[in-house]
C-alpha cells in the first residue's frame, strides 16, 4: 500500500466535504444547536456558577444520538455510491492506486471531516461555557467529545458498508436514512416497548442494548458524567454491577469494533461489487 496515494485521497476527500451542502449544514446546525444548549444551560441555572460543562454535558448527550449518526451515516452513504454513479470512480481507479487505497483514503479523509465538524462544535460551546463562568470538570466534557467522535467515526464505517454495496446515492441516502430512523428507534422507548411485549429479563434488555451503537454511546456518556448508570434504569444498574470496572473498557471496544467491522465487511463488499 502507498501511503502517498492514501494522504492525497485524505486531502480530496477534506476538500470534497468542505464543499458538500450537506455536511456543511450539518456542522453548522451542530455547532448552533450546542451553543443554545449551552447558552441555557447558563441562564436556566440562576447564576453562572451553577451552570458548567456537566449541566451542558448532559444536555449535549442526546444531541449528539441523534446528529452525529446522521451526519456519519449520510456522509458515509454517499460517498462511493455518489462516485459511482457520476463515473468518477472509474476514473480514480484509473489511475495507480489499489482499490485498498482508495477506500482507506476516502474513509480517514471524511472521518477526519467529521471530526473537524465535533470539535469545531464542541469548541465553540466550550469558549462560550469559559467566558459565560461555567464551572464543572472539563475532562468530562473532553470524555465526551471523544465519545461522540467514536460514535460519528461508527457511523461513517455503516454508511460506507451501504455505500460500497448500492449503484445510485440516492438509494444509499435512503438506506441510510432507515438505518438511522432503526437504531434512533431502538433507543429508550423501543427497547421498553420491546421488554414490555416479550417479557424480557434484565440481561437480555442489556444485551440488545449493547448491540445498537447509539445506546453503547449513552451507557458510555452516562458512565463517564455520573459514574454510576442508575439513571438507566434496572438494566443500567444490571450493567454497573456485573462487569463494575470492566464496563468502561468493554464500551469502548465495542464502539471500535462499530467502526472497523463495517469498514472491513465493506472492503470485501465493494470488490466483489467493483466500480459499476
Amino acid at each position: 500500500m502507498d501511503l502517498e496515494n492514501v494522504l492525497i485521497l485524505i486531502q480530496k476527500e477534506l476538500r470534497d466535504a468542505l464543499r458538500n451542502r450537506w455536511f456543511l449544514l450539518y456542522a453548522v446546525a451542530f455547532a448552533a444547536l450546542s451553543l443554545a444548549l449551552a447558552w441555557f444551560s447558563v441562564s436556566g441555572a440562576g447564576s453562572y456558577g451553577v451552570a458548567g460543562f456537566g449541566r451542558t454535558t448532559a444536555g449535549l448527550i442526546n444531541l449528539i444520538l441523534l446528529v452525529a449518526p446522521l451526519m456519519g451515516l449520510t456522509l458515509g452513504a454517499m460517498s462511493l455510491a455518489g462516485e459511482r454513479e457520476k463515473g468518477t470512480l472509474v476514473y480514480l481507479l484509473a489511475q495507480p492506486i489499489s482499490g485498498a487505497e482508495l477506500l482507506l483514503g476516502k474513509f480517514i479523509g471524511l472521518a477526519l471531516a467529521l471530526t473537524a465538524a465535533l470539535v469545531i462544535g464542541f469548541g465553540l460551546t466550550g469558549v462560550l461555557m469559559v467566558f459565560a463562568g461555567g464551572g464543572g470538570d472539563f475532562a468530562v466534557y473532553a470524555t465526551l467529545l471523544v465519545l461522540s467522535i467514536l460514535l460519528a467515526v461508527a457511523s461513517l464505517s455503516l454508511g460506507f458498508l451501504i455505500s460500497a454495496a448500492v449503484r445510485r446515492a440516492a438509494t444509499a441516502v435512503g438506506l441510510a436514512l432507515f438505518l438511522w430512523l432503526i437504531l434512533v428507534y431502538f433507543g429508550d422507548l423501543g427497547l421498553m416497548g420491546t421488554a414490555v411485549v416479550l417479557r424480557m429479563e434484565v440481561a437480555q434488555l442489556l444485551t440488545l442494548a449493547l448491540i445498537n451503537p447509539l445506546q453503547v454511546f449513552k451507557i458510555a456518556a452516562v458512565l463517564n458524567l455520573r459514574d454510576n448508570l442508575e439513571v438507566l434504569g434496572p438494566a443500567g444498574i444490571y450493567a454497573f454491577r456485573t462487569y463494575g470496572g470492566a464496563l468502561w473498557p468493554l464500551l469502548l471496544g465495542l464502539l471500535s469494533i462499530w467502526v472497523v467491522a463495517p469498514f472491513l465487511l465493506a472492503t470485501r463488499v465493494f470488490k466483489r461489487r467493483g466500480v459499476i
